[in-house]
């Protein structure tokens, strides 16, 4: 039976290849008649920074995965191969992959920066869920297009599990983000695509007078924004931030 798609429109997702969180947190975010379809990532390299590196290298064909789908734009809800890249190479990427596409691609680090400047936010703290390398190439790039990096609070710990980033927990996640109290920063960043964040921005969207984002709230976002022709908006983003249309499809676990 054919699924008639109404007008808000059909987004595409691409996910790295074991991330659990993706998923999930879009279903929870996409709004009242939007629909999305996911795509994988995927790369046989055994590190995380190599796999990142693959991803992006792969990035445009990997979209071959939508084939002729009604999708009215790219999500690429990936942050740590822009890092790697870099913003020039991200820029040329997007430029290529909308071109492929013929749709907006948006990847999760672009969304962020979309985000920011939204909000006019140039003193940011980050919530990071990556290993020591990775948080470098993160402040390089967050330095690159323009912001200053001037708190990070760390949730990475080693883990047995399959995936120390994606094995996080919402409450670890949230104990990370309670250490940005008092922080001269404008905005806050959750990082990373893998991290639980909804719980913890729906408990705090706001630390002090700064608003709590993530990569996944800003992909999601900034997704919904392409596929309708909108421009980025403060107040949208804000209504985002508060949960004022995802708020009620979750139920707070215990963070604390």
């Amino acid at each position: 039976m054919a699924v008639e798609y109404a007008p808000e429109g059909l987004l595409g997702t691409l996910t790295p290849q074991a991330n659990t969180t993706v998923e999930p947190e879009f279903a929870v975010l996409m709004p009242a008649g939007t629909a999305w379809i996911n795509a994988r990532l995927t790369s046989p390299k055994p590190t995380i920074e190599e796999r990142l590196v693959d991803y992006f290298a792969t990035m445009e064909s990997a979209l071959d995965q939508f084939a002729n789908a009604p999708i009215g734009a790219v999500a690429v809800a990936c942050t740590g191969a822009s890092y790697l890249a870099g913003p020039e190479a991200e820029d040329a990427m997007i430029a290529r992959a909308t071109a492929k596409a013929g749709v907006p691609v948006v990847t999760s680090g672009i969304a962020v920066v979309a985000a920011l400047n939204a909000l006019g936010a140039r003193k940011i703290g980050l919530v990071s869920p990556y290993t020591p390398g990775l948080n470098a190439a993160s402040r390089a790039y967050w330095r690159a297009r323009g912001f200053a990096v001037t708190a990070q609070s760390d949730a990475y710990r080693d883990s047995p599990d399959f995936h120390p980033i994606y094995s996080l927990t919402a409450a670890a996640a949230a104990a990370a983000l309670d250490a940005m109290e008092g922080q001269d920063v404008d905005a806050i960043v959750m990082l990373g695509t893998g991290m639980p964040t909804l719980a913890p921005i729906l408990a705090r969207p706001f630390i002090g007078r700064a608003p709590v984002l993530s990569c996944m709230l800003a992909t999601a976002w900034r997704g919904v924004a392409a596929m309708q022709g909108r421009k980025p908006d403060r107040d949208d983003l804000l209504a985002w931030v508060r949960g004022e249309t995802w708020g009620g499809k979750i139920r707070l676990p215990t963070l604390r």
